[in-house]
C-alpha cells in the first residue's frame, strides 16, 4: 500500500506538470463550477505536501520490512561475531553486564548506551552481551553501534556499525513518525497529515463527480478549461 501510495503521487506530478503549464503556481479559479475549484485545491495541496507525502509513503513501506531486513542482519552482520561461540562455552557463572558495557563504550566514547541485549534473544548471538549505542544527536539517537561482549569472559569481540540497510530502517522510522524534533515537529507532521487527508479526500471526490465519457475526452476537457482560465 505504501509502494501505491507514492505511485500515486508520482503519477499526480506527472499529470500536474502539463496542466499547470497555462496556469500560474497557486492558482484558483473562482466563479467557476464547484469541481473546478476541488481540482485546483486538490492540485495545489497535492504539490506543497509532495516531498512530506513521498517521504512518508517511502519510509511507512521501509517500515513494514523490519522483522525480514532484521533476520537479514542476523544472518550476515552476526555471522562472524556468532562463530566465536565454539570457542567459548557459556557457564553459570557470567562477567559483568557493567563490565560490558564500559568496554563498548570506551570504542565509543561520543555515545551513550541505548540497550543491552543478553545471550539468546533476537539482537544477540547465544553467547554474547549485544551493548547497542547511540548517538547523542535528535536524528543520531536512533542510529546504534552494536558492540559484543563475550558474556563468559567479557572479552570485548567486536563493535561493528549497523550494514547500510539497517542504518535505512533505523533512520526511516523517526522520518516517517517525526518524533525526532520534539512538539514542534510533531505539529508539523500534525498538520501535514491532514492536509494529505484533504489531498485524498477531495482527490476521490473528484473521482466520484467525474464527468461521463471516456477518459480522454475528460482529460481535454480539464486541459481546455486550464487554457480558458
Amino acid at each position: 500500500m505504501g509502494l501505491l501510495f507514492f505511485v500515486a503521487i508520482v503519477s499526480g506530478v506527472v499529470l500536474y506538470a502539463p496542466f499547470m503549464a497555462k496556469l500560474d503556481f497557486g492558482t484558483l479559479r473562482r466563479g467557476r463550477s464547484k469541481r473546478l475549484g476541488w481540482l485546483d485545491r486538490h492540485n495545489l495541496l497535492g504539490i506543497v505536501t509532495l516531498a512530506w507525502a513521498s517521504v512518508v509513503g517511502v519510509t511507512g513501506t521501509i517500515n513494514t520490512f523490519v522483522v525480514p531486513i532484521t533476520n537479514i542482519w542476523k544472518a550476515n552482520g552476526l555471522a562472524a561475531i556468532a562463530a566465536s561461540e565454539t570457542r567459548t562455552p557459556l557457564g553459570p557463572n557470567r562477567a559483568s553486564v557493567q563490565a560490558a558495557l564500559d568496554a563498548v563504550q570506551r570504542k565509543a566514547p561520543d555515545m551513550e548506551p541505548q540497550f543491552i541485549a543478553f545471550p539468546g534473544v533476537v539482537f544477540s548471538s547465544k553467547h554474547h552481551y549485544a551493548v547497542f549505542m547511540k548517538g547523542t544527536t535528535p536524528m543520531t539517537s536512533k542510529l546504534l553501534l552494536p558492540g559484543f561482549v563475550d558474556a563468559a569472559t567479557g572479552r570485548l569481540d567486536s563493535v561493528t556499525p549497523m550494514p547500510w540497510y539497517m542504518q535505512a530502517m533505523l533512520l526511516a522510522q523517526p522520518l516517517h513518525f517525526g518524533d525526532y524534533g520534539g512538539l514542534v515537529m510533531k505539529i508539523v507532521w500534525a498538520v501535514f497529515d491532514v492536509l494529505t487527508i484533504v489531498v485524498l479526500g477531495s482527490g476521490l471526490y473528484l473521482w466520484l463527480r467525474r464527468k461521463g465519457g471516456p477518459s480522454e475526452q475528460r482529460v481535454r476537457e480539464v486541459v481546455m478549461a486550464g487554457e480558458t482560465a
